[in-house]
């Protein structure tokens, strides 16, 4: 049987295009700028429309567009690092914490961060504190996260004249700071965008995403978990200091480094 020779074979136009308009967004245009409409460009770079689209979808995969609703196809910023190691980290809030509280309200966590929460919380369905933050850069939202902390990990909270919203998760944030950490976890995996995430990083349900969920441990157990949610297209992994990443697949899970 023959075999084809990889140097042989023609690069397809799309993928030409595709390298064409990439080196043209460097030069021509700023991040953030909105492109032409597709007629347009089409006819700039002599190719087809549906060539156009192709080449247009690739640089979207890359993170260097991304297609906003009601707005069109925009110059992305540089894509922001997310450090999966966890030598750096402290308690969500701390100081130096780029996220931003939204909202806290009570709820049943999901069964697998009940499992992860263990105790009472993780046994009997008793509702936690959901504490949703968002994550923001060049002005567009990047990373949605709730964070659940069980009412055993912030006790004094209701002695705290405590508003709802952003007044409350920040109440919550600061009583879980109270804590000494012992140590936590951290998994990542390639997941699609939920409803409700997808409408907070103007992105579609269904649209690729970065979950990634971390255990905090305080006083011999697990004293809050995030289940934070990236835009795969604008963000990418850094590894710290460990270089320590846990890769999940469905059921099967192994460490690499």
């Amino acid at each position: 049987m023959g075999t084809t020779q990889l140097d042989t074979v023609p690069e397809p136009k799309y993928w030409h295009l595709k390298t064409v308009l990439s080196e043209a967004l460097d030069s021509d245009f700023a991040v953030g700028e909105i492109l032409p409409n597709e007629r347009e460009l089409a006819a700039r770079f002599g190719v087809a429309r549906a060539t156009l689209r192709q080449a247009l979808e690739q640089l979207e995969l890359e993170g260097r567009l991304q297609r906003r609703r009601g707005v069109g196809t925009t110059v992305a910023p540089p894509r922001m690092g997310v450090d999966v190691g966890t030598s750096q980290h402290g308690w969500p809030g701390a100081a130096g914490d780029t996220w931003q509280p939204v909202d806290c309200t009570s709820a049943v966590p999901p069964a697998a961060v009940a499992r992860m929460l263990g105790g009472d919380s993780g046994n009997s369905g008793d509702e936690v504190h959901a504490v949703r933050r968002i994550r923001v850069t060049h002005g567009q939202p990047v990373a949605a996260e709730l964070l659940y902390v069980p009412a055993a990990s912030v006790p004094d909270l209701a002695a705290i004249e405590s508003p709802s919203g952003a007044a409350r998760a920040r109440s919550v944030l600061r009583e879980l700071q109270r804590l000494a950490m012992e140590g936590q976890d951290r998994a990542v995996e390639l997941g699609s965008a939920r409803a409700d995430d997808a409408k907070e990083l103007d992105r579609l349900p269904g649209a690729p995403v970065l979950v990634v969920t971390t255990r905090y441990f305080a006083e011999g157990g697990t004293a809050a978990v995030s289940v934070a949610t990236y835009r795969a297209d604008t963000c990418r992994l850094t590894f710290g200091d460990s270089g320590d990443l846990e890769i999940s697949h469905h059921t099967q899970e192994r460490r690499a480094s």
